[in-house]
């Protein structure tokens, strides 16, 4: 092997390249799952001021796992309450098939085994998508949607949770002169039109 074909470590030119690859893939996936989080703490609190409890929110985070949706339920159900479930399950159902078509563009970058294929129902959404595509190598791109999917998956839990007891202890959010309907319906709006910037064939949610 040539002198200059190794790094001072060992390693060979792509080896050092694959490796900055990686550091960059769980760098970004980190940055934006500690951005999205953020939003779990809204989710969290008007979901208990629609009517929900704290259980029910938390169980609607772990299950649903999709901001869009999850905000376009709880609004549906702030405006009409127990009566307009069926709507609100439609709507949020609607806003969810978009995952489903990006699970053909990240199919190639999860890896082989069933317990992934599950666990990556789960975490494809709108971000580790994104985050994924836009990596540069195989391996990379499946640093980058696994650590963002995870990033966001444990973030948007735990500030639900947390969004979920500080709503409790406000009580009625109309006190406060806050309309938990309509910011939930921004919200989805929010979080529907948001779409991986490299996957230009889907049609905008």
């Amino acid at each position: 092997m040539r002198a200059d074909s190794v790094n001072s470590s060992g390693d060979s030119p792509d080896e050092t390249i694959e490796r900055g690859n990686q550091r960059l893939a769980r760098r970004s996936g980190l940055a934006v799952g500690l951005a999205t989080a953020a939003y779990g703490i809204s989710f969290g609190a008007l979901s208990v001021a629609a009517g929900l409890s704290i259980a029910q929110t938390c169980f609607l985070s772990i299950v649903m796992f999709s901001g869009g949706s999850q905000f376009a339920l709880v609004g549906v159900l702030a405006t009409g309450g127990a009566a307009s479930g069926p709507a609100a399950i439609a709507g949020a159902a609607l806003l969810g098939v978009r995952n489903g078509i990006y699970g053909i563009r990240t199919s190639p970058m999860i890896g082989r085994g069933w317990w992934k294929r599950t666990a990556a129902a789960w975490l494809t959404i709108d971000e580790s998508t994104a985050v994924g595509l836009a990596q540069p190598t195989p391996r990379s791109r499946r640093t980058g949607f696994w650590v963002t999917g995870l990033a966001v998956f444990i973030g948007w839990n735990l500030t639900t949770l947390l969004g979920a007891l500080i709503g409790d202890a406000m009580g009625d959010t109309r006190a406060y002169g806050l309309d938990a309907a309509v910011f939930c319906q921004l919200e989805a709006g929010h979080f529907s039109a948001k779409k991986p910037a490299s996957s230009a064939p889907f049609p905008a949610s």
